[in-house]
Protein backbone atom coordinates (compact mmCIF):
# COMPACT_ATOMS: atom_id res chain seq x y z
CA UNK A 1 0.00 0.00 0.00
CA UNK A 2 1.47 3.24 -0.22
CA UNK A 3 3.30 4.81 2.14
CA UNK A 4 4.00 1.22 3.46
CA UNK A 5 0.81 1.07 5.25
CA UNK A 6 -0.69 -2.36 5.02
CA UNK A 7 -1.69 -5.06 6.87
CA UNK A 8 0.95 -4.95 9.48
CA UNK A 9 -0.31 -1.48 10.80
CA UNK A 10 -4.18 -2.65 10.09
CA UNK A 11 -4.29 -5.79 12.10
CA UNK A 12 -3.60 -4.12 15.33
CA UNK A 13 -5.80 -1.16 14.91
CA UNK A 14 -8.26 -4.05 14.50
CA UNK A 15 -7.42 -5.99 17.49
CA UNK A 16 -7.99 -2.57 19.50
CA UNK A 17 -11.01 -1.87 18.18
CA UNK A 18 -12.76 -4.56 18.50
CA UNK A 19 -11.40 -4.94 22.23
CA UNK A 20 -12.60 -1.28 23.27
CA UNK A 21 -15.60 -1.99 21.05
CA UNK A 22 -16.45 -5.08 23.09
CA UNK A 23 -15.94 -3.71 26.69
CA UNK A 24 -17.89 -0.79 25.49
CA UNK A 25 -20.67 -2.66 24.38
CA UNK A 26 -20.54 -4.51 27.45
CA UNK A 27 -20.38 -1.43 30.08
CA UNK A 28 -23.49 0.51 28.12
CA UNK A 29 -25.50 -2.93 28.27
CA UNK A 30 -24.80 -3.31 31.82
CA UNK A 31 -26.36 0.44 32.21
CA UNK A 32 -28.96 0.02 30.12
CA UNK A 33 -29.93 -3.21 32.10
CA UNK A 34 -29.78 -1.17 35.68
CA UNK A 35 -31.63 1.52 34.36
CA UNK A 36 -34.93 -0.24 32.57
CA UNK A 37 -35.11 -2.85 35.90
CA UNK A 38 -35.06 0.90 38.11
CA UNK A 39 -37.62 2.09 35.37
CA UNK A 40 -39.72 -1.15 36.14
CA UNK A 41 -39.94 -0.97 39.41
CA UNK A 42 -40.11 2.81 40.02
CA UNK A 43 -37.04 3.38 41.88
CA UNK A 44 -34.63 6.45 41.17
CA UNK A 45 -32.52 5.37 43.98
CA UNK A 46 -30.61 2.81 41.81
CA UNK A 47 -31.05 4.93 38.70
CA UNK A 48 -27.88 5.20 37.01
CA UNK A 49 -26.63 8.92 35.57
CA UNK A 50 -28.65 12.13 34.21
CA UNK A 51 -31.04 13.55 31.68
CA UNK A 52 -28.18 12.83 29.13
CA UNK A 53 -27.81 9.16 29.83
CA UNK A 54 -30.81 8.64 28.47
CA UNK A 55 -30.08 9.42 24.84
CA UNK A 56 -26.01 8.60 25.71
CA UNK A 57 -26.73 4.56 26.11
CA UNK A 58 -28.61 3.65 23.24
CA UNK A 59 -26.01 5.84 20.78
CA UNK A 60 -23.16 4.23 22.30
CA UNK A 61 -25.04 0.64 21.86
CA UNK A 62 -25.80 1.47 18.58
CA UNK A 63 -22.20 2.83 17.69
CA UNK A 64 -20.80 -0.49 19.91
CA UNK A 65 -22.45 -2.68 17.03
CA UNK A 66 -21.35 -0.75 14.23
CA UNK A 67 -17.60 -0.46 15.53
CA UNK A 68 -17.53 -4.08 15.64
CA UNK A 69 -19.24 -4.70 12.13
CA UNK A 70 -16.54 -2.14 11.25
CA UNK A 71 -13.82 -4.91 12.52
CA UNK A 72 -15.54 -7.87 10.75
CA UNK A 73 -15.39 -6.03 7.65
CA UNK A 74 -11.99 -4.93 8.19
CA UNK A 75 -11.36 -9.06 9.20
CA UNK A 76 -12.85 -10.01 5.92
CA UNK A 77 -10.86 -7.27 3.99
CA UNK A 78 -6.97 -8.75 5.89
CA UNK A 79 -8.54 -12.25 4.66
CA UNK A 80 -9.61 -11.08 0.71
CA UNK A 81 -7.34 -8.22 0.32
CA UNK A 82 -8.81 -6.69 -2.82
CA UNK A 83 -10.29 -3.32 -3.67
CA UNK A 84 -13.81 -4.47 -3.21
CA UNK A 85 -13.48 -5.82 0.33
CA UNK A 86 -11.39 -2.43 1.08
CA UNK A 87 -14.53 -0.60 -0.03
CA UNK A 88 -16.65 -2.39 1.90
CA UNK A 89 -14.35 -2.36 5.00
CA UNK A 90 -14.08 1.46 4.46
CA UNK A 91 -17.55 2.83 3.94
CA UNK A 92 -18.61 0.36 7.20
CA UNK A 93 -15.53 2.30 9.23
CA UNK A 94 -16.55 5.80 8.34
CA UNK A 95 -20.43 4.36 9.38
CA UNK A 96 -18.74 3.65 12.90
CA UNK A 97 -16.34 6.74 12.92
CA UNK A 98 -19.52 9.06 12.58
CA UNK A 99 -21.73 6.85 15.16
CA UNK A 100 -19.06 7.33 17.60
CA UNK A 101 -18.48 10.96 17.07
CA UNK A 102 -22.59 10.99 17.61
CA UNK A 103 -22.37 9.34 20.92
CA UNK A 104 -19.03 10.98 21.49
CA UNK A 105 -20.61 14.43 21.63
CA UNK A 106 -23.15 13.41 23.86
CA UNK A 107 -20.67 12.11 26.43
CA UNK A 108 -19.30 15.36 26.32
CA UNK A 109 -22.75 16.18 27.33
CA UNK A 110 -22.95 13.80 29.81
CA UNK A 111 -19.68 15.17 31.52
CA UNK A 112 -20.59 18.92 31.29
CA UNK A 113 -23.86 17.85 33.22
CA UNK A 114 -21.82 16.02 35.51
CA UNK A 115 -24.44 14.62 38.43
CA UNK A 116 -25.42 11.36 38.74
CA UNK A 117 -22.34 9.68 37.49
CA UNK A 118 -21.11 6.33 38.77
CA UNK A 119 -17.37 4.98 37.64
CA UNK A 120 -19.18 2.82 35.06
CA UNK A 121 -20.85 5.60 32.86
CA UNK A 122 -17.14 7.45 33.46
CA UNK A 123 -15.18 4.67 32.02
CA UNK A 124 -18.02 4.25 29.00
CA UNK A 125 -17.78 8.40 28.73
CA UNK A 126 -13.72 7.47 28.17
CA UNK A 127 -14.29 4.43 26.08
CA UNK A 128 -16.21 6.41 23.89
CA UNK A 129 -14.00 9.34 23.37
CA UNK A 130 -10.92 7.06 22.83
CA UNK A 131 -12.96 4.94 20.28
CA UNK A 132 -13.52 8.29 18.02
CA UNK A 133 -9.89 8.39 18.16
CA UNK A 134 -8.80 4.73 17.24
CA UNK A 135 -11.70 4.71 14.62
CA UNK A 136 -10.69 7.83 13.19
CA UNK A 137 -6.87 5.80 12.57
CA UNK A 138 -8.58 2.90 11.53
CA UNK A 139 -9.67 4.50 9.07
CA UNK A 140 -7.27 6.45 7.84
CA UNK A 141 -5.04 3.72 7.97
CA UNK A 142 -7.82 1.45 4.72
CA UNK A 143 -7.79 4.90 2.73
CA UNK A 144 -3.74 5.00 3.07
CA UNK A 145 -3.10 3.59 -0.40
CA UNK A 146 -4.52 0.87 -2.98
CA UNK A 147 -4.13 -2.62 -2.40
CA UNK A 148 -1.53 -4.25 -4.10
CA UNK A 149 -0.62 -7.95 -5.07
CA UNK A 150 2.28 -9.47 -4.05
CA UNK A 151 3.70 -8.57 -7.61
CA UNK A 152 3.23 -5.12 -7.05
CA UNK A 153 0.34 -5.18 -9.49
CA UNK A 154 -2.63 -2.88 -8.54
CA UNK A 155 -5.60 -4.73 -7.91
CA UNK A 156 -8.25 -2.76 -8.94
CA UNK A 157 -11.70 -3.71 -10.22
CA UNK A 158 -11.67 -5.35 -13.63
CA UNK A 159 -7.90 -5.40 -13.38
CA UNK A 160 -7.12 -9.27 -13.38
CA UNK A 161 -3.38 -8.50 -11.74
CA UNK A 162 -1.68 -11.68 -13.56
CA UNK A 163 0.81 -11.80 -15.85
CA UNK A 164 -0.51 -14.42 -18.21
CA UNK A 165 -2.61 -12.59 -20.98
CA UNK A 166 -4.07 -15.52 -22.10
CA UNK A 167 -6.09 -16.31 -18.79
CA UNK A 168 -9.98 -17.02 -18.82
CA UNK A 169 -11.94 -19.20 -21.06
CA UNK A 170 -12.10 -18.20 -25.00
CA UNK A 171 -16.50 -18.01 -24.67
CA UNK A 172 -15.93 -15.49 -22.60
CA UNK A 173 -14.18 -13.01 -24.30
CA UNK A 174 -16.73 -13.72 -27.29
CA UNK A 175 -18.89 -12.21 -24.84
Amino acid sequence: MAFGIGKVLIMPLMVINFGLYFIAACLAGSILNRNLDANMHRNDDIQIGNVATVNFIPFALIACMAGLASVFAGGHHIRIWRTESLAAAAATSLIAWLLTLLAMGLACKEIHTSYGRTKRLKTLEAFMIILSLFELLYLLALHAGSVHTNDGVVNTTGHRGVKNPNYGTPAATAV
